[in-house]
């Protein structure tokens, strides 16, 4: 059975509402500094992956990541930057949707979803806080669609294309 992905797009809201930005380059950056999310340590000379794999906060993302088959993209050298829903934010799903999405068959609805939350580039919270104050805050995800930084004060949001809020950015 093939899910159509309209059926998701109402949901993508709900996956984002609590994030966690993931910018880490797959080369070695001596100077940036280690930091914890969900009780782990997210280091700076590993890649996207093999930092979430030990996040109990992105254990959801990092199942749903292998069915779509994103392992080996998001291991690549890309640098990426990854808007991280947590296992928090997929629980607010309704009930059998994730486990609806990992299906073989919905893989395609899967990848257009999780590459939605993917821009190319490594970026921080230094980095998209300049772009909101040069006034470009547009953000074309790997997926092809579009994201908008907004700032109040220090505190970064994530919106969407139809200028849904996705609550707040956790950098690390």
């Amino acid at each position: 059975m093939s899910v159509p992905l309209c059926k998701y797009q109402k949901h993508e809201k709900i996956i984002t509402w609590t994030l966690a930005l993931v910018a880490i380059a797959t080369t070695s950056n001596l100077y940036a500094q280690t930091k914890m999310v969900g009780g782990a340590a997210m280091y700076p000379t590993k890649n996207i992956v093999e930092n979430a794999v030990n996040s109990k906060d992105h254990t959801t993302l990092v199942a749903a990541v292998k069915a779509a088959g994103l392992v080996e993209t998001l291991s690549s050298a890309g640098p990426f930057t990854v808007f991280a829903p947590t296992n928090k934010a997929f629980g607010k799903l309704p009930k059998g949707t994730v486990e609806t999405l990992v299906k073989p068959e919905n893989k395609a609805t899967l990848t257009k979803i999780l590459t939605y939350h993917v821009v190319a580039g490594k970026m921080s919270s230094a980095d998209l806080l300049a772009k909101v104050k040069a006034g470009k805050t547009e953000l074309t995800t790997v997926q092809g669609g579009k994201l908008w930084i907004k700032a109040d004060g220090s505190k970064l949001y994530l919106v969407d294309e139809k200028g849904e809020n996705h609550g707040l950015l956790l950098l690390m």
